[in-house]
């Protein structure tokens, strides 16, 4: 299943939840490029999720450079009190994305 998929999967069971909605492909950290996948910029602190895919073909996050800029990435968020989370296909599938994101969000009581 590509990233985007994901991301669509992922929409979807936040819509389904009734999870408020989060704005997707935020553009953070000018001058960088950089996007986060969902971001909810009213909670507190303000929360982003990440889809990392191509965790078992080799994709760009988990190779070299593209690790090294995930990781750049992540620091910039933390810099700016920004939480991060980060997912993959299992966690997506699994239905623990959608937990720890309501978790998060102050929606349901944590575990702690």
């Amino acid at each position: 299943m590509s990233k985007s998929e994901l991301e669509e999967t992922l929409a979807f069971h936040i819509k389904a939840a009734r999870i408020p909605q989060p704005e997707r492909e935020y553009r953070f950290a000018p001058p960088r490029r950089w996007r986060l996948d969902f971001f909810w910029p009213n909670a507190d602190p303000p929360l982003a999720v990440e889809i990392q895919g191509g965790v078992w073909g080799g994709g760009r996050h988990v190779r070299g450079q593209g690790y090294i800029n995930d990781c750049d990435k992540a620091n910039a968020c933390a810099l700016q009190n920004i939480r991060l989370l980060r997912f993959c296909a299992e966690h997506i599938h699994r239905g623990d994305a959608l937990v720890l994101i309501e978790r998060a969000l102050g929606l349901v009581p944590s575990d702690d």
